[in-house]
């Protein structure tokens, strides 16, 4: 099987802080740099799994990069460059406690949440007499507090400013750049005969203005149907064709384990681990149009550091 990255331990001159996240390495440089390292760990259910995928993290990493160079028009964001496959040099921006979820249809949590009779998600009124992954009237915002360990909180707009979490000009703009940031994304997925179902952005504010932070538009963050079958799968009450995480959701659901407390997680044989690789490899190339290149893997952290490096002595010049 090939190799994955699941641990990072770099030292970048003028290193001041490292933040080893569920899924991505961060360090920061001189207070103002940020080195992001996708890795090849996988989460679900706010659980780190115990091995990694093989690509997971270039995948990550290339497709962010795509979508942040497709939507500068729209907001501007942290990156930089990238330097390497799996890396991403950016500005360190100070970022908000929320995450900006955004759904055009009702599924995975949002669809468990609904079927167990709840009507209201985050401040939201949903219609009656839904069913899964049916489309919104409109595309609806459910922000969720963004905890350091643990889940994230579902929370109302209104509380969110209640509480000063982020001020009502902030949240303004954060909630414009995420319909538009949407939208956008819903367009270059139907391009690609995809359907953005769902996804996540975050947002920080460097020099006094908004920027979009972290990753755009990834399987780790986003939801995506094949439009194709779409809306006979939904007339006959069948699963829908997705390139997302959930199939990883779903297999965890089938064998026992939802991150509770006392559950374990299954085994993840090597089949398992493949068919996920390949998984997240068909999504890059279904959402980009571009074949995917496998990255040398043979020393994984040396052609990072090198990569790294050798744009950190670029961006001084």
């Amino acid at each position: 099987m090939a190799t994955s990255l699941v641990n990072t331990d770099f030292n970048f001159p003028g290193q001041t802080q490292v933040y080893h996240g569920k899924v991505r390495d961060v360090y920061t440089l001189s207070d103002d740099i940020l080195v992001m390292i996708a890795t090849d760990r996988i989460s679900a259910f706010d659980v780190v799994l115990p091995k990694g995928i093989p690509y997971k993290g270039q995948v990550l990493n290339q497709i962010a990069t795509y979508f942040l160079e497709s939507t500068a028009d729209i907001v501007p964001n942290w990156r930089l460059a990238t330097p390497d496959p799996m890396a991403t040099v950016g500005l360190k921006c100070e970022g908000f406690r929320v995450e900006m979820i955004i759904r055009g249809y009702l599924t995975g949590s949002a669809w468990r949440e609904y079927q167990a009779g709840c009507r209201e998600l985050c401040g939201v009124k949903l219609p009656e007499g839904m069913r899964e992954n049916e489309r919104f009237p409109e595309p609806i915002i459910t922000p969720t507090t963004k905890a350091d360990a643990g889940h994230d909180e579902n929370i109302s707009r209104e509380e969110i400013i209640a509480q000063g979490i982020v001020s009502a000009e902030d949240y303004a703009i954060m909630e414009d750049y995420t319909r538009r940031l949407f939208e956008r994304g819903t367009k270059m997925a139907a391009e690609k005969g995809l359907i953005l179902v769902d996804t996540k952005y975050e947002f920080g504010k460097y020099d006094g203005k908004v920027y979009l932070i972290d990753e755009i538009h990834t399987p780790d963050s986003s939801r995506y149907f094949y439009a194709e079958g779409y809306q006979e799968r939904f007339e006959k009450g069948e699963p829908q064709r997705q390139l997302s995480k959930e199939f990883v959701r779903q297999w965890l659901i089938d064998h026992g384990f939802m991150g509770k407390e006392g559950q374990q997680v299954p085994e993840m044989t090597d089949d398992f681990i493949n068919s996920v690789s390949e998984r997240y490899i068909e999504l890059y190339e279904h959402v980009t149009g571009r074949p995917f290149e496998k990255a040398d893997e043979s020393n994984l952290a040396d052609r990072i550091a090198v990569n790294v490096l050798d744009c950190l002595q670029t961006l001084k010049k």
